[in-house]
């Protein structure tokens, strides 16, 4: 059984009351009855008090010396409990911060995987859809568009190839797979790509871009899940305009399309994994996001992004 260190100096204190009863009994005994090691006859007078307080002393140091191994081993067993019980609690955290981290890598892969197959697909659809509806009166332009779904298919294929590498650890594989993710500087390209399905849609861009590419790559993905948003689920678009304000302090982004307000049950679900995905990304940088059907009609995302180093 083992006591705590205020346990064992009472009992030190104990001991010591009871070896100053000793050390009386023991006086006592030196006076009244003959020596104890030998029969020599008493030669001078004794004196109590001197002969109590040697053998108190006597007795009072070997309890002290006795409480004090036992209180140093107490208090070594004490501290290597609580070391081995640190490691432990350590040990715990650390594998808790390894699932977390684990977790966090897969959410967001699986937002990365969303927002290029997403896109790609709705790209490819609506291309071939387009190619499909003008096969027989203008080939030559249905081959083109049979080209663009293909160079489409292509690009997903790279991305996703890229993505899955990092999960895998794969340090293999082109330097086309491993590619750099994009930035604000492709949102001319990004627009363009979504122009060639036939959306009619415009780039604004003022002030400068920010060199963060962790900031750069939130702007594109924002853009390009707000256009594939339209792309999917807008009916008769009019207009879509993409209006991206850098200034020293914020970036924001405003998407909007000036068609007809889409279906209850697609466009404005608020659990939507692409809306989702956008607050998300929003969150890193203390950003806001609005998004819902305009009062003039059509759609409207808004998203402001905090122009610093992400949060952790």
């Amino acid at each position: 059984m083992h006591r705590t260190g205020r346990v064992a100096w009472t009992y030190f204190g104990v001991a010591m009351v009871c070896g100053a009863i000793g050390a009386v009994v023991l006086s006592v005994r030196g006076i009244i009855l003959p020596p104890i090691l030998g029969l020599a006859p008493r030669v001078l007078a004794r004196d109590p008090l001197l002969d109590w307080a040697n053998a108190y002393l006597i007795i009072a140091a070997a309890l002290l010396i006795a409480a004090l191994l036992g209180t140093n081993a107490g208090h070594r067993r004490r501290h290597i409990g609580e070391l081995l019980d640190r490691a432990d609690r350590l040990a715990r955290e650390r594998d808790q911060q390894g699932e977390i981290a684990r977790a966090l890598e897969r959410e967001r892969i699986a937002r990365e995987m969303h927002d290029v197959i997403a896109h790609s697909l709705s790209v490819i659809i609506a291309v071939s859809d387009g190619a499909h509806a003008v096969a027989d009166e203008r080939p030559a332009e249905a081959k083109a568009a049979i080209g663009r779904v293909a160079e489409t298919g292509r690009r997903t294929l790279v991305e996703v190839r890229r993505l899955l590498g990092g999960v895998r650890g794969d340090d293999q594989g082109s330097a086309q797979e491993h590619a750099p993710q994009p930035t604000a500087l492709n949102l001319t390209s990004l627009v363009t790509g979504f122009a060639s399905t036939g959306l009619p849609v415009r780039l604004t861009v003022a002030g400068d871009p920010s060199t963060d590419p962790g900031l750069g790559l939130t702007v594109y993905r924002v853009v390009q899940e707000s256009l594939t948003n339209v792309l999917r689920h807008a009916h008769q678009v009019h207009d879509v305009t993409v209006t991206v304000t850098w200034t020293t302090a914020t970036v924001t982004i405003l998407v909007r399309d000036t068609g007809p307000p889409a279906s209850p049950p697609t466009h404005t679900a608020p659990t939507g994994s692409g809306i989702l995905g956008i607050r998300e990304r929003a969150a890193l940088y203390a950003g806001m996001v609005e998004a819902g059907p305009h009062e003039d009609g059509g759609w409207r995302v808004f998203v402001r992004l905090e122009r610093e180093e992400p949060l952790p």
